[in-house]
């Protein structure tokens, strides 16, 4: 997928700002953190402009993956409002307007003033910031409430998620790096808001124990066409970069999930095609071959982090 290009430009122009060999220099050292699973924390003006380049651009590609997601799940039903916590430079704002364009109120809480000044600059539609830590800051009702790598920052983030349902009307939101680490905070949140009595409507096919064990994890991943200010704070010769991450969507009422998830790359051999799935019975492996035409053109065209429908 292409960023926007109003969003390329605006972030080019930040970029603009600062000498090229000091912003690869930052561009390397937010690589690093977040590789790390460090806080992001307070930024230097020249490391800010380093976080539009190349980690608002993967946020936004793994956001429009999970919105249009969650506009599949919820149907007929059209969110008019949006909060998100721990919104940064208002990434969030950016992929909800091309997955919900009839979004009325967006509502966004963020500590960094820094990060409010420039989301209010960049933002392609008018949100309300707050400002304040999401701990202790309370919370407007929305339609549905997003927390963007934002759990996963806390050591304890549990109080902030129940607190975060609790202000979700439709349903909650969650995504984190596609990280062991990442995965265990969404599973986390998974096992605290079925027993809140949350419906999950993605990407899990059901409600029953993660069958995923350790030390594997389940993900997903967005590819993101690079734009040339991307490619060369980067230094990387492909043309692309793909975002993992992890994530779920907890509802208030309930939903036709997934009849299975694709949780891995198809693997493609001649005359067949291996799926990795995951169903209500667990974890499977289902091999298509061509001789069951409507079948095998099915899985052709699957992906990763897909549906799968059996074909009767």
């Amino acid at each position: 997928m292409h960023l926007p290009t109003e969003l390329a430009e605006a972030i080019a122009r930040e970029a603009a700002r600062h000498d090229r060999s000091a912003l690869m220099k930052a561009v390397a050292a937010i690589s690093n953190r977040y590789q790390e699973a460090r806080p992001t924390g307070r930024l230097t003006d020249v490391e800010r402009a380093a976080y539009l380049a190349v980690r608002m651009p993967a946020t936004w590609a793994a956001l429009r993956v999970v919105f249009d997601e969650l506009r599949t799940r919820l149907g007929d039903a059209s969110p008019q409002s949006m909060l998100d916590l721990g919104a940064g430079p208002g990434t969030t704002i950016w992929a909800a307007a091309e997955s919900f364009p009839n979004l009325d109120e967006i509502t966004c809480v963020e500590h960094n003033p820094d990060f409010i000044a420039v989301g209010k600059a960049l933002a392609p539609r008018q949100a309300r910031w707050i400002e304040g830590d999401v701990r202790s800051t309370p919370f407007p009702p929305a339609d549905f409430v997003v927390l963007s790598y934002a759990a996963g920052e806390l050591d304890a983030p549990n109080a902030l998620i129940h607190r975060a349902w609790a202000a979700a009307g439709l349903a909650l939101v969650m995504v984190e790096p596609g990280t062991p680490r990442g995965f265990a905070t969404i599973r986390a949140a998974r096992d605290s808001l079925i027993q809140a009595g949350a419906a999950i409507a993605a990407p899990c096919p059901h409600a029953a124990a993660c069958p995923m064990k350790d030390p594997d994890w389940c993900h997903f991943a967005a590819r993101l066409e690079r734009t040339r200010l991307h490619r060369q704070l980067k230094g990387g010769d492909l043309g692309h970069e793909d975002e993992k991450f992890s994530y779920v969507i907890a509802s208030r009422t309930p939903v036709q999930p997934a009849e299975a998830r694709i949780v891995r790359h198809p693997w493609t051999e001649p005359g067949l095609v291996r799926l990795e799935l995951c169903g209500p019975s667990g974890l499977r492996t289902l091999v298509v071959r061509k001789r069951d035409a409507s079948a095998f053109r099915q899985a052709r065209k699957s992906h990763w982090g897909g549906e799968w429908r059996e074909i009767s």
